[in-house]
């Protein structure tokens, strides 16, 4: 075997390695998610978007569904932290020791936009939807019946993806100190970012103006925020590689 596969050998390795160890720790999370689970259901089932619906169950299985729908749920944001540490540690061999110190700081930043993803679209997006919903539903005379499996896979289906959205800064930052990434190149791709975007926005709420906007602005606001930090971002790097450069060149003299 040639000393190049070897190395191609040991990265695949240890990608195996730190992918057991997100694997294992999910599991784990998991389970302590099902202990988790039920205050959980009840709490959102209380809450006030949901206070004035009656949850119904069309399947005997429904709330087994529910139930464990929420322990993945809470087994995934648990994993999320020790997911992001591998990646880290992955590529953080390739970096510089401030780089390593600097892209560690992410972790944390990272946790709390998804946090933020969160709070943000269960308390200002979902509430609008619900409540659109059942002033539709009111004057086109329709009684809403609610599954309690479908309430939770929309809350589900609204809320998780923009934990994941609100990411976008945090990774076009960790992108641009690998060098992957340029402010340059995001603003060459501004219109189509704006229209995956746009996309994106169409696909997780209902077909009306006013909620398509409160998706859609904060998306625009998150990739001119993440265009702002990948400058920033940027400068530091070429700050850091002129300073590796110079001390180099000092030290062959």
């Amino acid at each position: 075997m040639s000393q190049q596969d070897m190395t191609i050998y040991e990265h695949l390795e240890e990608v195996r390695k730190r992918l057991i160890i997100v694997i294992v720790f999910f599991f784990i999370a998991a389970i302590g998610g099902l202990f988790l689970a039920k205050p959980i259901i009840q709490y959102l089932q209380h809450a006030d978007e949901a206070a004035a619906l009656t949850m119904n169950a069309f399947r005997v299985t429904d709330p087994l569904k529910v139930y464990f729908q929420m322990a993945f749920v809470i087994g995934l944001v648990l994993t999320s932290p020790v997911l992001l540490y591998q990646l880290w540690a992955f590529v953080s061999p390739g970096l510089h020791e401030r780089e390593r110190r600097v892209t560690l700081s992410y972790i944390p930043a990272s946790i709390l936009l998804f946090l933020g993803g969160l709070s943000f679209s269960y308390f200002v997006l979902f509430p609008y939807i619900i409540h659109f919903m059942m002033k539709l539903s009111g004057d086109l005379n329709i009684e809403q019946v609610i599954g309690i499996n479908e309430y939770f896979h929309f809350l589900f289906q609204t809320t998780i993806p923009f934990g994941f959205l609100f990411q976008l800064p945090v990774i076009t930052l960790f992108l641009t100190r690998l060098g992957i990434v340029t402010p340059q190149l995001l603003g060459q791709i501004r219109r189509y970012a704006y229209f995956v975007l746009l996309v994106i926005a169409a696909l997780i709420t209902p077909p009306d103006i006013m909620s398509f906007a409160i998706v859609s602005v904060p998306l625009f606001l998150l990739y001119e925020v993440s265009v702002w930090i990948s400058r920033i971002g940027y400068k530091k790097a070429q700050q850091t590689e002129a300073l590796t450069a110079e001390n180099e060149e000092k030290s062959a003299q």
